[in-house]
């Protein structure tokens, strides 16, 4: 919000200079971004009439003009200008003034001719950045007077960074009242009193959505003056907010709404078929805005339209075809409460963002657009004159927002803020902010007005009187509290050691978007999939939610490998969104993916890509850490080479996948070294078995070694998930521990080497009991694998 303080103390005027009413208004929570002057460094720059102009006897472009400042004589000035004429008021520099950029105006000769001064444009006095000839003042400036007197140039445009929450200081008068509640200053409100109507014509409005609008005024103006032009002092306040002036009509509007908070519109009352209607857009609708844009409407935008189709992006912006021109002689204008659910986020869905939807997305007072409606009727009189007929209002009392009432407790104020308000004090200041306050035995009972939206329950409130109260003045006190004990369960891991498991194996943790691209996430993840799509998206590359992690840490992987990062290895620990709204399954999944060297370079060894191997030993020691019956099964995924990839299972049951990425998914991310993945359901890799003891055996132990050959299909998981069938007390752990393939091994063969580790807790074995184990050993392997033992 950003405005004029001399504006400012027309409503509000305490004692205070500019920066002590800056520092008021930061500390209570309205934080001041800018303070900047809102005219450039000048002086004796005095208010002037052209008394006549004539051409330059040598130079077209030039003229001599005989120019009135008040004094006695007339001084000749040489002038370029395209608009200089005769009876033009304008700033005139003279001999002595000094211009921004301490430029200093001297007599001159411009091609044989004498000059005693300077004819002014709005650039070059520090008031605009761009001007296309000289500054004109009204006709009934007086000339003489000191023109940053006469403009009130000794001030400063005010920029305030509002938080959300605070829409009702979207307006001077929110701000002043701030102002006023700060330093107990009374208010000189803007007169908003009803206009009388000079005529009965009405145009006829229907709201078919009330719960989107359950307010809407409206005036007929008629016999408007098109070529009036709009006061200079409205010009230039407007321009110290930050707008510039389109024509007195639109100039009215946005006053208004800078003044008040109240965003407004008007129509060219002849171009309007029919009568007004507020409604929901419809299939295949479209509408040309004010900035020219063409836009395919969606259902879910709210319209003001009319019997021929839409008029305006209710909220945002209107459209050209009602717009008012410079040959408008009658007007509809229009002042609207729409409920803030029903116009945020739609500006945004379209590219849009204006000073209406900015206000209607975070609140305005219902009771407003008829206060405004007033204040616009009576300077559109003033301005550009005409006839106002009656105003036209719809409400639905059941759409607007409830009175809401809250309880303050003195007793609470005190525990919250840890100081002693007076109850004097309390009604003052919520008195001051619009409220309604009631004493009763524990405190009081406050009414909040409307335009409060941020305020619904009892500490809302007390924060209220601790911001006006001062929060540098609030006592420091060291907050108490019993220490809680965690839980600290056997049979679940905690998050923290996976994390430092991961990192302490070379990988960075990296944080994504929950949002993503949905061309990505169905490259990795299949057509068959589908994402919940966001209603109003960040850009349409973050548009719908993620279905894993792979999508976010894809793009990780490039952005690093186009820095010239060659060795990356990320995790990521978040949440994926499955199902369809409401019903949305947000389950926690641990993921990481690994490129480029196994080591880093070094002396001690040669460059050694990485295999599907070491992202398969990651994993296993992941799982390792909570224990349980970990198996990978070749299974094939969308985003994984078919023949390096395996889904993990933990105890029978799946929970994640592991393996190379795809080619054809290399070459759409442009990546040119293998990429190994891994993803794992969170809360299946946090549960762990419950270790339990057993006493060391005193006996010792037997190794047994058998070499066997089976065929290349079949791989050591298969082979020691058949052992574990085996039936045994005594046989402890089977380790492999050599594959080979070569001289004596038939083609397509391969010979496994598996260690037995066999001992008995309460005996030593015999030489009888380790045979017969063997041969079962033995027999099972055959009949499981075809198995043949090497001799």
């Amino acid at each position: 919000m950003k405005f004029s303080e001399k504006w400012l103390r027309e409503w509000v005027n305490p004692a205070l200079d500019t920066a002590a009413l800056v520092e008021k208004l930061t500390q209570a929570g309205l934080e001041v971004d800018s303070v900047i002057a809102v005219a450039g460094d000048f002086s004796q720059v005095k208010v002037g009439i052209v008394r006549s102009a004539v051409p330059h006897p040598d130079a077209d472009k030039l003229r001599v003009c005989e120019v009135d400042v008040g004094d006695s004589e007339l001084l000749n000035i040489v002038c370029g200008a395209a608009n200089v004429r005769p009876e033009l008021k304008v700033p005139v520099a003279v001999v002595g003034a000094t211009l921004p950029g301490d430029f200093k105006i001297k007599k001159a000769k411009l091609r044989g001719v004498e000059s005693f001064g300077m004819l002014c444009s709005a650039k070059e006095l520090g008031l605009a950045e761009s001007a296309d000839g000289l500054l004109e003042l009204p006709l009934d400036a007086p000339v003489g007077t000191d023109l940053r007197e006469y403009l009130q140039l000794d001030d400063v445009s005010i920029e305030v960074d509002l938080t959300p929450n605070r829409s009702d200081c979207l307006g001077v008068a929110g701000i002043a009242r701030e102002v006023g509640v700060l330093t107990r200053t009374d208010l000189t409100p803007a007169d908003t009193s009803p206009v009388v109507a000079s005529h009965q014509q009405q145009f006829p409005v229907t709201v078919q959505a009330t719960s989107a609008c359950p307010r809407y005024i409206g005036r007929v103006i008629t016999g408007i003056n098109s070529a009036a032009e709009t006061p200079l002092w409205m010009q230039e306040k407007l321009r110290r907010s930050g707008l510039r002036s389109l024509g007195p009509v639109v100039d009215v509007t946005n006053y208004v709404m800078l003044e008040l908070g109240q965003p407004m519109h008007a129509f060219d009352l002849d171009k309007l078929d029919s009568n007004i209607e507020v409604r929901w857009a419809r299939d295949n609708e479209q509408l040309l805005l004010l900035d020219g844009q063409t836009l395919q409407l969606n259902t879910d935008s709210l319209l003001i339209a009319d019997a021929k189709g839409p008029l305006a992006l209710a909220g945002v912006m209107g459209g050209q075809a009602s717009s008012v021109q410079d040959t408008t002689t009658n007007l509809f204008l229009e002042s609207a409460f729409f409920v803030p659910e029903a116009i945020a986020g739609k500006a945004r869905s379209y590219g849009l963002h204006t000073d209406s939807s900015h206000r209607f997305e975070r609140g305005v007072d219902p009771a407003l657009p008829i206060q405004a409606m007033e204040r616009a009727t009576a300077l559109l009189l003033t301005i550009v004159g005409g006839q106002a007929g009656p105003v036209i209002e719809k409400s639905s009392e059941v759409d607007l927002p409830a009175q809401r009432e809250i309880l303050l407790r003195a007793q609470r104020i005190k525990r919250v803020l840890g100081i002693e308000i007076d109850a004097a004090t309390v009604i003052e200041q919520l008195s001051r902010l619009g409220m309604q306050v009631t004493e009763t035995d524990a405190g009081w009972r406050v009414c909040v007005p409307e335009f409060r939206f941020d305020l619904s329950i009892e500490v809302d409130l007390i924060e209220e009187l601790g911001r006006l109260y001062g929060y540098d003045k609030l006592p420091q006190t060291r907050p108490s509290g019993k220490v809680m004990t965690t839980e600290i369960s056997e049979s679940r891991l905690l998050t923290e050691r996976l994390q430092q498991l991961l990192v302490d194996r070379g990988y960075h943790e990296a944080i994504t978007y929950s949002f993503v691209d949905p061309a990505i996430q169905k490259q990795l993840l299949g057509d068959e999939v589908e994402a919940i799509a966001l209603a109003n998206p960040i850009s349409a590359d973050l548009s719908v939610m993620r279905l894993s992690l792979w999508p976010g840490l894809m793009q990780a992987l490039t952005y690093n490998l186009n820095r010239q990062q060659d060795r990356v290895r990320l995790f990521e620990l978040g949440r994926v969104f499955n199902g369809s709204l409401p019903d949305v399954d947000q389950p926690l999944f641990i993921a990481g993916l690994i490129s480029g060297q196994r080591f880093p370079e070094q002396w001690a060894s040669q460059d050694q890509k990485l295999d599907f191997f070491d992202i398969k030993a990651d994993v296993e020691a992941i799982l390792a850490m909570g224990g349980g019956d970990i198996t990978f099964v070749a299974e094939q995924h969308a985003a994984l080479h078919p023949g390096q990839s395996a889904r993990v299972y933990k105890n029978d049951q799946a929970i994640g996948w592991l393996g190379a990425l795809h080619p054809r998914l290399n070459k759409s991310f442009g990546v040119q070294t293998k990429v190994y993945l891994f993803e794992l359901s969170l809360e299946q890799t946090l549960l762990a078995q419950v270790p339990s003891f057993k006493p060391l055996s005193r006996f010792p132990s037997i190794r047994r070694d058998l070499a066997i050959v089976v065929d290349n299909q079949i791989n050591a998981g298969e082979i020691q998930d058949c052992l574990k069938l085996i039936d045994s007390d005594i046989l402890k752990s089977i380790q492999v521990f050599d594959v080979y393939t070569g001289d004596g091994v038939e083609l397509g063969k391969k010979s496994i080497a598996l260690a037995f580790h066999i001992q008995h807790g309460e005996r030593t074995l015999t030489d009888e009991e380790v045979d017969t184990l063997m041969q079962q050993v033995t027999e099972t392997l055959e009949r499981s694998v075809a198995a043949v033992v090497r001799s």
